[in-house]
Order: C-alpha cells, then structure tokens, then sequence
C-alpha cells in the first residue's frame, strides 16, 4: 500500500478455507477491518480437509454464511435491547469470493474480559436466544454434530497406555482425566441426540472471547458469524467458557468462578426475555455442549510429543498449555456425567 494506507494482519483461523485475510487497513479517514472470502473449490495441497468449506447454505462451514449475516436486517433486529450487536459493515461481491469491510470495533477485547465482562456477555447471550429461534435461509443446521464429528484425531488413542505414559501428560494433567473422557466418549452419540432434542436458540456457534468486544456502552459487539444458525439452548454459554480457557484467555484455575458467575446471568437474560423453559433444559444444553469436545482430548495426546505447541495459532509454553487444557477437560468430565446422570433420572 502507498504511505497513505497500512495495513496489519489481525489473528485468525488461517486453516478454515473460506478465509483468504483478515487485516486492519488504516486509511487517513480512519480504519476498518478487511475480511475476504474466497469461494468453495478444491482444497489446496497440504491444506487441512477438515476446514472445507461448502455452497449449501446449511452445511456448518458454508463459506458466504458470514456475508448474509451482515446483510440480513432481521438478525440485527433480532439483536435489539439485548446488549449483543452486530458490527458495521460492507459487503462486496466479487468473482473470487466476497470482502467485507467490517467496522473497526473499539473497546475492551474479550481476550481481555474481566469476571463482570463475561457476566455481561452472558447476559446478553441470554437476553437473545430467551426470544423466539429466528430462522433464515442461511442458517446452519445440525452444527453440532457436522463440526465435532469431522475434526482430526483418532479416539482410540486414549486406550493407549503409551499415550499417557508421554512425560508431558503425566507431568500436566490430572487423576481420573483417562477413565472420564472414556465416559464421555460411550456416551458421544447420547450426548449428541441430547443437544439435538433441547429447546432451540438463535445461536451464534463460535462464541468465544475473540469473537467478541465490549464496547465503552456496555455493548458487546460479537463477531464471525460464520456458523451461525440453529443450536440448542445454553449451547453458546457452553462454547463460551471452556474455549476461554483451551486458547489461554482466562486461567483454567478460575474456571468454575467463571461458570458460576455467567450461568445465572445467562438464565436471568433467558427470563428477561420471557423464555418459559425450564432451567434444567437451559442447564443441560451448557454442560451436555461438552460433546463438541470429544475429539479434542485424542488429538492432544497424539500431538503431545511434537517439537511445537500453539494456541490459536500462537506458539505457547508446552506445559503450561498441557497443564491449561487438561484442568478445562476433567471441567468437562465433569459437565458430561451432570448430563447423563440428569438424563438417567428422567
């Protein structure tokens, strides 16, 4: 660019196929935030397979799903009087996909939430989905079960005794962590019917602390709807709390004061919109979202001896990653026997 633009590369999922860049282009008028898109087509050599995107508007990964997004005006109503909000935005078709230039949000990052940041978070998570499901022709179907069942790993690894005799694993993760994602993983396609049959929720799909900022006002700005669609109720608060831990955004040793602070002010958001479920159905689809996870654990402990660690794309210290991930995995051991022993009492 010439001396009266510059442009930054901002932190991404560079391993989904749908994104080309995301940048922060300054200009002397000011900055916006440059997403491009590309279109569906072959995945290039050594790219990874599960991030393909797809034209059908209800895959999980359907690549123009963030531009309807920003064009659809019944979502941005949808978010009125709920604290949540959409981000400006331009969208611009081309023959190699679409750009969009998206308002360069200015406030506190959710890497940088505080406890009564979260809180809010979750109150307005609340506050949205206690309203009627709005269905649109670019709404993902089924997400759950299409994203957490095509990610890498292979689940017969936690069988292996060599696995976790890796001196990484025995020095960082806790007692019982083996016996009870054993658990989880025989009741994989339970927890799944589970999610499937709650109560249904406009739902983001991808909240988590990166995808969001609050603003000066209060309002927080959530952002990559690039799976937005149909989930359960209490699915997004059940991404939103272990994810903050698994990329080092908010220390796992804090983790149940952060599940007890925005689960109730996710379920007061629910009643100030006057949802009428129940707070067992609400609870069940926050702990039972733990499914989505089922993969992660067999595809840390065979990566547990590579030379290099990231979390989200940035290199990390080993053990404290290890150490991190494991303490958020026996959190949700502990949310999956929650589901099944509520649904066994049923």
């Amino acid at each position: 660019m010439d001396g009266d633009h510059s442009a930054k590369v901002l932190r991404y999922n560079s391993s989904n196929q749908s994104t080309v860049i995301v940048e922060r282009v300054r200009t002397p008028g000011g900055s916006r935030v440059r997403k491009e898109l590309r279109r569906p087509g072959p995945v290039e050599k050594g790219g990874a397979v599960h991030w393909a995107t797809s034209t059908d508007p209800g895959h999980w990964n359907y690549w123009h799903r963030e531009a309807e997004v920003y064009r659809d005006d019944s979502l941005r109503a949808s978010l009125t009087g709920t604290g949540l909000e959409l981000a400006g935005a331009e969208v611009v078709d081309h023959e190699s996909g679409t750009t969009l230039w998206l308002e360069d949000v200015t406030g506190t990052a959710g890497p940088n939430f505080d406890l009564t940041d979260h809180v809010a978070a979750a109150t307005a998570l609340g506050r949205w989905q206690g309203r009627p499901p709005l269905t649109r022709p670019w709404s993902s179907q089924r997400f759950l079960r299409q994203y957490s069942t095509s990610r890498p790993g292979d689940a017969s690894v936690v069988q292996d005794d060599d696995a976790w005799a890796q001196p990484l694993i025995r020095a960082t993760w806790p007692a019982g962590l083996r016996e009870g994602w054993s658990r989880l993983l025989t009741h994989r396609d339970a927890l799944l019917d589970l999610m499937e049959q709650l109560p249904r929720a406009s739902s983001h799909l991808d909240a988590w602390v990166s995808n969001a900022v609050r603003r000066g006002d209060g309002t927080v700005v959530m952002l990559d709807w690039a799976f937005a669609g149909d989930g359960a109720v209490g699915e997004d608060l059940g991404n939103w709390l272990p994810d903050a831990v698994f990329d080092l955004f908010w220390p796992a040793e804090q983790l149940p004061e952060l599940e007890a602070a925005c689960y109730p002010a996710y379920l007061a958001g629910l009643r100030e919109s006057g949802w009428t479920g129940t707070d067992s159905d609400a609870r069940l689809g926050v702990v039972a979202s733990c499914v989505k996870y089922a993969w992660l654990l067999p595809l840390l402990l065979s990566q547990a001896g590579d030379t290099g660690h990231q979390a989200y794309h940035e290199d990390a210290d080993p053990e404290r990653l290890y150490r991190q991930r494991g303490m958020a995995l026996a959190h949700l051991v502990g949310w999956a026997d929650e589901a099944l022993d509520a649904v066994s009492d049923q």
